[in-house]
């Protein structure tokens, strides 16, 4: 509404105190990215360190591993949330048209120390991404396999393709799946197997689903499909 009407100052009054707090919220999730970021790739350098295999990795250092795994479910949960909302983008793009016009007329903006226009632009481009988070830890990996590059690239595949078939035999096994309590435990392995599988499709040289992967693609492709209502499709 308030964008149909410009001219309309209640209205645009009204609009700009109901976007303010909004977009602050937008920022705290903007710099949680970073943190997620700079938290995944320290994991990663645990978890696929010499001397040991991916599955010794997840066998000793399960704390860790479940870190990981919790950040892919918060990272697709968040995106799954975002490409649901498109007025995300609105709102953010009317609170920077509103903070331009404001500062060109010589306003007093409330908000703007907040979110200054740097921040904005960066702030825009991320919330411009489909999947913003998983973009952010698709990026975080790649950068970790480019920065360290003494370690043989298997560590992190290996670490992302064991995982993903942990997740994968957890869900398809019925001994293990009778053990959920809630259809929530459900929804947690498929994200987390369905973001180390995108992850791995980002920093193996030929990908996920190649014949020389270590990603069982056709057992996957049945366990998401018997749950096609939980899974969202990621472009």
């Amino acid at each position: 509404m308030a964008i149909q009407h410009p001219n309309d100052e209640k209205l645009q009054e009204k609009a700009w105190g109901a976007v303010v707090p909004l977009v602050g919220k937008l920022k705290k999730f903007y710099e949680f990215s970073q943190r997620l970021e700079a938290g995944l790739r320290g994991l990663l350098g645990a978890l696929t360190s010499t001397p040991y295999s991916p599955t010794q990795h997840l066998e000793r250092e399960q704390a860790l591993a479940k870190q990981f795994a919790e950040i892919l479910h918060f990272t697709l949960r968040f995106d799954e949330l975002k490409m649901t909302n498109p007025a995300i983008q609105n709102d953010f793009s009317y609170y920077r048209r509103t903070l331009s016009r404001m500062r060109i007329n010589n306003v007093p903006a409330e908000g703007e120390n907040e979110v200054n226009n740097e921040l904005a632009n960066r702030m825009s481009l991320f919330y411009a991404e489909a999947t913003p988070m998983l973009k952010t830890l698709s990026d975080a990996t790649t950068k970790f396999v480019s920065e360290n590059k003494n370690l043989p690239i298997e560590n992190t595949t290996d670490c992302l393709s064991t995982m993903a078939s942990v997740c994968r035999v957890m869900l398809e096994t019925p001994e293990y799946r009778s053990r959920f309590t809630n259809e929530e435990t459900v929804s947690f392995c498929l994200r987390v197997m369905v973001g180390v599988i995108i992850l791995y499709d980002h920093v193996h040289p030929v990908g996920a689903f190649a014949k020389t992967s270590k990603i069982d693609e056709p057992n996957t492709s049945l366990v998401t499909a018997k749950w096609p209502s939980k899974i969202v499709r990621y472009p």
